[in-house]
C-alpha cells in the first residue's frame, strides 16, 4: 500500500510537473523600447512565440496583451514612458501574462512579430500615419497572408476595387490596360508591403526617360512621369551623386551611358518587343587613321581616356583645359577645342585626354571619324538598353545571378527596398516595388523578390536601382513609402505612356 501512494505520488508530481511545463511555454525575457521621429516601438522578446490575444479600449487609448503560458523572467524591469506611451504594466493571471500599454490620445498602433528570433512588436504612431504604413485591405491574419475585404481599399476605404486569386492581392483598375496590385503579407522577418503595377502594350508605350532631360541629371520619378505624360513610372538605372547614369544605357537607339562590367539587361526594339539578357559595350573611335577605344558615353572624362558626348548631355562638354575635344558632324571633324566645345543637334563631340590625346595629336578638321559601338547581337537593333540587374527571373523560373554579375553586398546581401521591371507571360508589362527598412515592410532579399515576381506571373525580369531610389508613382502620386522619408532624385525612370 505505501508503495503504491509513493508511486502515485511521484505520478501526480509529474503531471504537475508536466502541466506547468505545458502551461508556461514561453519566456519574455526582454522588453526594448526606441523613441523615434515617426514612432515608437516597443519589442517583447520571447523565448517562443505563445498564443496571443490583442485588444483596444473604446477610446483607443488602452492596448491590451494577453500571453498565453507566459511567464515574465525580464532581468531588468525599466519603465517605458515618451511623449506617445504613458505606461506599460504586466500582470500575472491564470497562467497569462497580461501586457497593458497606455497610450496617449490620437494614436494608433501597428503589431508584428518575428519567428527568427522570436519577438513581438509594437509600433505605436500618429492614426494618420499608421493608415499610411499598414496599407492593408480590411481583414488580416497575423500568421500569413492579408486576407483583403471585398471592397476595401489599401486603408480599409470603400473602392472599385477587388481581392486577387493570391491571398493578400487587392487588384485596383487604375486606368483602362493598366492594374495595380497592391500585395501585404508576413513572413519570418515581419511585414512585407509590395506594390506591381501590369500593363497592357498595346495600350501603353513603355520609355526609358532621363531626369529633367539629360545626363548628368537628377529629378524624382513623379516629375520624370509628368514630363513625360506617363500614367505610372518607377525609377530605373543605376546613377552616380553627380547625375550620371552607372550601366549600358540607350534612349531612342542613342548611347547615353556605359560600363566595363557585363551586366542583367532590360530592352525594347523599336516595335516594343521586350527584351532581357547580359549586356556589354565595346566601343571604339577611328579618326586620322588612328582608332582608339570609347572609355565612355556622357560622363566625366578620366584620364588617358577618350568620351563621346552627344546632345543628351547638354549643349556643353564643361571638359577641362587638360584634353582635347573634336567637334564631330556628318562624319567628319569639324572643329577642335581645347575644352567646353558645343555638342551638336546633329553630332557629338570626342574629347580626348592624356596619352589618347596624343595618338589623335595629328587629326584636322575635315578628317573623316568612324565611331563603332557594339553591344553584342542580341542588343543590336534594341532601341531602348536599361543595364541594371541582376536578373531575377528567366522563363518563368527564379535566376538571381548578383554574384556572377560581381554586384557588391549593399545589393547582393540582405532585405532591402527593390525596384524591378519584367514581363509577364501573357506579354503585359510588369513594374514592381516592395518597400524596406520600414515598420510596415521590412523588404526582401533578391531571391525573396524573385519569388514575389514570379508568384505574380512574371516571365522574366531584372532588379532596378533599390533602397531609397525604389518609388512608384500611378497617376501624379506616389503608391509606395520611399525609405529616405521622401521621392529621391534619380538618374532616371521606365515610364508607361498611353498610346496615342
Amino acid at each position: 500500500m505505501n508503495r503504491f501512494l509513493k508511486r502515485a505520488a511521484v505520478l501526480a508530481a509529474a503531471a504537475v510537473f508536466s502541466w506547468q511545463s505545458l502551461a508556461f511555454a514561453a519566456d519574455l525575457t526582454t522588453v526594448r523600447f526606441h523613441s523615434g521621429s515617426e514612432h515608437d516601438r516597443v519589442v517583447f522578446d520571447l523565448s517562443e512565440l505563445p498564443s496571443y490575444k490583442e485588444s483596444l479600449s473604446d477610446d483607443r487609448r488602452t492596448l491590451t496583451l494577453d500571453f498565453a503560458g507566459t511567464k515574465d523572467k525580464r532581468s531588468q524591469k525599466l519603465p517605458v514612458k515618451s511623449s506617445r506611451i504613458e505606461s506599460i504594466s504586466y500582470t500575472a493571471k491564470g497562467g497569462h501574462l497580461i501586457v497593458t500599454m497606455r497610450l496617449k490620445a490620437g494614436l494608433a498602433y501597428d503589431l508584428h512579430t518575428l519567428k527568427n528570433p522570436v519577438r513581438l512588436f509594437v509600433d505605436v504612431m500618429p492614426s494618420g500615419a499608421a493608415e499610411f504604413q499598414t496599407k492593408t485591405p480590411a481583414g488580416s491574419d497575423r500568421k500569413g497572408q492579408t486576407k483583403p475585404a471585398a471592397g476595401a481599399g489599401a486603408s480599409g476605404a470603400s473602392t472599385s476595387g477587388r481581392a486577387g486569386t493570391i491571398d493578400g492581392d487587392y487588384i485596383e483598375d487604375v486606368a483602362p490596360g493598366l492594374t495595380k496590385h497592391t500585395y501585404v503579407y508576413w513572413d519570418d522577418y515581419g511585414k512585407v508591403s509590395a506594390w506591381l503595377i501590369e500593363a497592357d502594350p498595346s495600350k501603353y508605350d513603355l520609355r526609358l526617360v532621363l531626369a529633367k532631360g539629360k545626363v548628368p541629371g537628377r529629378e524624382t520619378v513623379s516629375g520624370i512621369a509628368a514630363r513625360a505624360g506617363g500614367t505610372a513610372a518607377v525609377n530605373a538605372s543605376y546613377f552616380a551623386s553627380s547625375g550620371d547614369i552607372l550601366g549600358v544605357t540607350r534612349i531612342n537607339g542613342q548611347t547615353v551611358g556605359t560600363t566595363y562590367y557585363t551586366r542583367s539587361a532590360f530592352g525594347l526594339r523599336a516595335d516594343g518587343t521586350p527584351l532581357f539578357g547580359t549586356v556589354s559595350y565595346d566601343g571604339s573611335v577611328t579618326m586620322g587613321g588612328v582608332t582608339q577605344p570609347v572609355g565612355g558615353v556622357d560622363c566625366e572624362r578620366g584620364a588617358d581616356s577618350l568620351v563621346i558626348y552627344n546632345r543628351a548631355y547638354g549643349t556643353h562638354t564643361d571638359t577641362n583645359e587638360y584634353g582635347r575635344d573634336y567637334v564631330v558632324r556628318g562624319g567628319r571633324v569639324t572643329d577642335i577645342r581645347q575644352n567646353d566645345a558645343p555638342i551638336p543637334q546633329d553630332g557629338v563631340v570626342v574629347s580626348v585626354h592624356g596619352t589618347v590625346a596624343d595618338a589623335f595629336a595629328g587629326v584636322q578638321v575635315g578628317d573623316s571619324v568612324t565611331i563603332s559601338e557594339d553591344f553584342g547581337s542580341y542588343w543590336q537593333d534594341a532601341v531602348t538598353i536599361v543595364g541594371c540587374g541582376p536578373r531575377l527571373v528567366e522563363n518563368g523560373r527564379v535566376h538571381v545571378t548578383a554574384s556572377e554579375e560581381e554586384f557588391p553586398s549593399d545589393i547582393r546581401v540582405g532585405r532591402a527596398p527593390r525596384t524591378a521591371v519584367g514581363v509577364t507571360k501573357d506579354g503585359r508589362y510588369l513594374l514592381a516595388v516592395v518597400d524596406g527598412r520600414q515598420s510596415h515592410s521590412v523588404g526582401l532579399t533578391l531571391t525573396d523578390w524573385a519569388k514575389l515576381l514570379v508568384k505574380f506571373g512574371a516571365r522574366d525580369a531584372i532588379n532596378l536601382d533599390g533602397g531609397g531610389s525604389t518609388d512608384l508613382v500611378v497617376n501624379g502620386e506616389v503608391q509606395n513609402s520611399p525609405s529616405d522619408g521622401q521621392e529621391r532624385a534619380v538618374g532616371d525612370a521606365l515610364v508607361l505612356v498611353p498610346k496615342r
